[in-house]
């Protein structure tokens, strides 16, 4: 149950919350995935699809003890000190998650925008991190994989990584487009996933 209304939180956090804001400010939809069949809008709907798979095994986790033996566990990686680095992990995710999209502010969005212009953030963590919200939730689904390690979590790791890995992709030819140099030079700088600055 708790593992349910944790998810239940980072939904309403991460996605509606967030959108809802962003909307109410600047009259934007932050909602930028396309139903047609490109590449763009073709991931779209992959993300769907394991948003779909997560809900469905966290809700049978919760609520149908029953149906514990079709999630396909994998025994041997249950005990409680990998379930307590999957929580840490979850926890993690969700306050790296906020603040990456805070330091983003108005530029935001969850898929490519194309019609509404917006700013080049590349500081907080993007200074360290071309991709700390998509870091962040990959973060989520490793930690969710140690609280309840099954077939399908693996499943979820799997495509996820995927899935956000073609997307991170599309965005930074998008953003070559955009920007031109002054995103290729923050491209330089700073690394796809995590950059590690010398004192």
């Amino acid at each position: 149950m708790i593992l349910f209304i944790y998810f239940l939180i980072y939904f309403f956090l991460v996605f509606v919350l967030r959108s809802f804001l962003l909307w109410k400010k600047t009259g934007v939809n932050p909602l930028t995935f396309n139903k047609g069949d490109d590449t763009h809008g073709y991931n779209g709907k992959v993300f769907s699809f394991i948003s779909f798979v997560e809900l469905i095994v966290v809700v049978i986790y919760a609520f149908i003890p029953n149906w514990h033996k079709y999630l396909l566990s994998f025994w041997y990686l249950e005990n409680q000190n990998l379930h307590y680095v999957g929580w840490g992990l979850l926890l993690l995710s969700l306050v790296m998650v906020w603040i990456a999209q805070s330091h983003m502010r108005e530029s935001w969005r969850i898929g490519i925008d194309e019609v509404n212009k917006s700013e080049l953030i590349t500081k907080g963590f993007f200074s360290i991190s071309r991709n700390p919200i998509f870091l962040g939730i990959m973060i989520a689904n490793v930690g969710l994989f140690l609280v309840l390690p099954t077939a399908f979590t693996l499943l979820i790791v799997s495509l996820s990584t995927v899935s956000i890995n073609t997307q991170i992709r599309l965005e930074e030819e998008f953003l070559t487009k955009e920007y031109g140099e002054h995103y290729l030079t923050y491209k330089r700088k700073v690394s796809r996933w995590l950059t590690i600055k010398s004192i």
